[in-house]
Order: structure tokens, then C-alpha cells, then sequence
């Protein structure tokens, strides 16, 4: 189990490579289902992982010319705010209900993407009189903040919720929202995984381990995304966000239904940290 579960995280780090996002929804599971941590630290684990991976991974898209530093910077310490107050309010929430949310979240971030006319790569974006890109501060704003809080709440990076923001609400082009994408979530991660301090035992060899295997996913990825046009991108990371919202929204069908089976029957409940 422990060799497929770092196998699986090379591939957490070609998911961010290529899509901004993607591979922490992949973390949590990894953690609990495939190398049988418990959810509670597999959550907070799942943060510094994709949080140190997500830098690296900016790092390359930045030397690229893929970050855009001024949007990632407002979004970025928003959406930090926000992540640390998630993170303290998570214990309020139960496990299907946060899931609830987040799969309905991804659905419509996806049919945004998909919509056609909004946010295509290499649209002319509207411009100040300096001849800089015009953001829509109030949204941005406010976007930042709810991908935060639904970051420290749900214990992920948010590069799913994040690159369609920049994309539909910025106009940034896609391999750019990408690149900028990975540095909010490193923003993102490093203030939610604050939140989870103290309330949560932390494997440190194994996730320094862990995170290695990542960034050489995410360094391969970084690599192989100045291969793939942005449109391609674009309609592979809605396609993404559909099946793995829809099939999120399946398995906790309950909570719509009003039959929510209670945290003590899930397996995550049970599992301990190997």
C-alpha cells in the first residue's frame, strides 16, 4: 500500500503541474483510503503537502511567465484570511455535509468554465489607462474569501475553485491562471495548515517523504503543460471538475435525501494513522 500510495502522490503533483489544482482533492483520499490515516490528520496532512508542492510548482510557471503576481497577491492574502478561519470552524461541520458543499461548488465552477464566450485564453482582457489588466476588485474580493474559508473547512488547496475565478472573473488566460493558481494555493495551505496546529499529531519524516515524491510530479507537469493549448486546458479542467463533483455529490447523496449516515459509521472515522 505504501508503494501505490506514493505512486499516487506523483500523480497529486502532475495534477497540479498541468491544472492549477486538482491534487488535493486526490490528498485526502490517498491518505485515508489508500495508506489508512485517519481523516482529521489526513485533512491537516493534506495542506503542507499540496502547499510546498503548489510553490515549487509556481516557481517553474513564474520562470515561464505564467504568474500573475499582482492578481495572486490579492486573491492570495484574502483567501488566507479566510482559510485560517475555515480551519477553526471545521470541527462544526460533519464530514458528508462538507463534501456536500464542496461537490456542488466544483459542479458549478465547472459549468462556468464550460460556458462558451467567458474567459477563453488569449481574450483581450479589459485595461486601466496604464495599460494593465482591469480586475474586478469587489468579486475578486469576495471569491478570495469563500475559496478560503471553503479551503480551511473542507482541508484542501482550492486550485479547482481558484484557476475558474481567475479565468471567468479576472479574464486571466488559462496557463496563466494555472501558474498563479499554484501560488495562492501555497498562500492558501500555509494559513489553513496554522488553523490545524495543535489539534492534530503530524508524521513528519512521512510527510516530508510524501511531499518529495509530489514535487517530482509537479516538476514533470510544469514541464508538459507548454505542450497543451490553453483551450485544451481549459475544457480537460471543467471535464475534471464534473466527474469528480459528480461523483462526490453520489457518495454523500444522503445529505440531500435526509439520509446522512453519521460520522461514527464512515470509514475514515475509524482509520488511525499508520
Amino acid at each position: 500500500m505504501a508503494v501505490l500510495g506514493f505512486a499516487l502522490a506523483a500523480l497529486i503533483g502532475l495534477s497540479l503541474g498541468l491544472m492549477g489544482g486538482g491534487g488535493s482533492i486526490l490528498t485526502v483520499p490517498i491518505f485515508v483510503y489508500v495508506l489508512g490515516f485517519a481523516a482529521k490528520p489526513a485533512i491537516a496532512m493534506s495542506l503542507p503537502v499540496v502547499g510546498v508542492t503548489s510553490l515549487v510548482g509556481a516557481l517553474g510557471h513564474w520562470r515561464a511567465g505564467n504568474v500573475d503576481l499582482r492578481t495572486a497577491s490579492l486573491f492570495g492574502v484574502i483567501a488566507m484570511v479566510g482559510s485560517y478561519a475555515g480551519a477553526r470552524l471545521a470541527v462544526f461541520f460533519s464530514g458528508a455535509v462538507q463534501l456536500t458543499v464542496l461537490s456542488v461548488v466544483m459542479l458549478a465552477a465547472a459549468a462556468s468554465m464550460l460556458r462558451p464566450g467567458r474567459g477563453k485564453d488569449g481574450a483581450a482582457k479589459p485595461t486601466n489607462s496604464d495599460g494593465r489588466a482591469s480586475l474586478p476588485l469587489g468579486k475578486i474580493a469576495a471569491v478570495g474569501l469563500a475559496v478560503g474559508v471553503l479551503t480551511g473547512v473542507v482541508g484542501i488547496g482550492g486550485g479547482f475553485l481558484i484557476v475558474p475565478a481567475l479565468v471567468v472573473l479576472g479574464r486571466v488566460p488559462m496557463k496563466q491562471a494555472v501558474g498563479t493558481s499554484l501560488l495562492v494555493i501555497a498562500m492558501n495551505s500555509v494559513s489553513g495548515f496554522a488553523g490545524y496546529m495543535g489539534t492534530v499529531d503530524i508524521p513528519w519524516p512521512f510527510l516530508a517523504a510524501f511531499t518529495s515524491v509530489a514535487i517530482a510530479g509537479i516538476l514533470v507537469g510544469t514541464y508538459l503543460v507548454r505542450f497543451v493549448s490553453g483551450a485544451a486546458l481549459k475544457r480537460g479542467f471543467a471535464m475534471f471538475l464534473l466527474v469528480i463533483g459528480a461523483l462526490m455529490l453520489y457518495q454523500n447523496r444522503g445529505v440531500l435525501t435526509g439520509a446522512e449516515v453519521t460520522a461514527s459509521s464512515s470509514p475514515a472515522s475509524h482509520g488511525t494513522a499508520r
